[in-house]
Formats: C-alpha cells, sequence, structure tokens
C-alpha cells in the first residue's frame, strides 16, 4: 500500500515562491510516474505537471509551463513542484497522484496524497 503526504503549500503574494513536496512511502517508488494536480473550490481537478520514473521526462500544463517545474529525487521517494512566478489563479489544493502510465488523467491515477493548499494574493 503507498501512502503520499504532500507538504509546503501555504500563503504567498503574487509573484512569489513555492515549493512542494510529495514524500512517498511503501511501494516502488522509482518505478512509478507521478504527477501534482490542483483543485480549486468549485472546479474540476486539474492536471498540472507529470514526471516519469527516472525524471527524464516532464509534462506541463500550458498555464504553468515557464513558471513551475516537477522534479523527484528517488533516493528520498519524494517528488517536488518548484512553483514560480506565482499568480492568484494558482491558489487551489494541490495534489500529488502515483501512477504507472504518463497522463494527464486523473482516472489513470491509483494513489493520492491528502493535498496541501496554496494561496496566492493579488
Amino acid at each position: 500500500q503507498v501512502q503520499l503526504v504532500e507538504s509546503g503549500g501555504g500563503l504567498v503574494q503574487a509573484g512569489g515562491s513555492l515549493r512542494l513536496s510529495c514524500a512517498a512511502s511503501g511501494g516502488t517508488f522509482s518505478r512509478y510516474f507521478m504527477a501534482w494536480f490542483r483543485q480549486a473550490p468549485g472546479k474540476q481537478r486539474e492536471f498540472v505537471a507529470a514526471i516519469s520514473p527516472d525524471g527524464g521526462k516532464t509534462l506541463y500544463t500550458d498555464s504553468v509551463k515557464d513558471r513551475f517545474t516537477i522534479a523527484r529525487d528517488n533516493a528520498k521517494k519524494t517528488v517536488y513542484l518548484q512553483m514560480s512566478s506565482l499568480k492568484p489563479e494558482d491558489t487551489a489544493v494541490y495534489y500529488c497522484g502515483l501512477t504507472s502510465i504518463l497522463s494527464k488523467e486523473s482516472y489513470d491515477y491509483t494513489y493520492w496524497g491528502q493535498g496541501t493548499q496554496v494561496t496566492v494574493s493579488s
């Protein structure tokens, strides 16, 4: 059984930066694709970024390209999301997910963390 625990969220002013972390336990972390999704109030969960098991391939939604960077440390069983130039529209609960394929679809993800709140003030 895999467990995922996110951390690093908080309140930041527009233009600021945050780094989210997602620590995994159980399972063989280095075999799986990892991703970040987010969900704003009243909206569906949306894809943000994904990374392949070896970190060699990444995928981003257009709205965060050149602002966010996904990375992983397989030795620490942790995936990161470095967020910069934050905008109020980035405000959401951010979730990490684990899957066996590279996907932008939430239904492809088997395990999820509990989420961490990111609030960007204008």
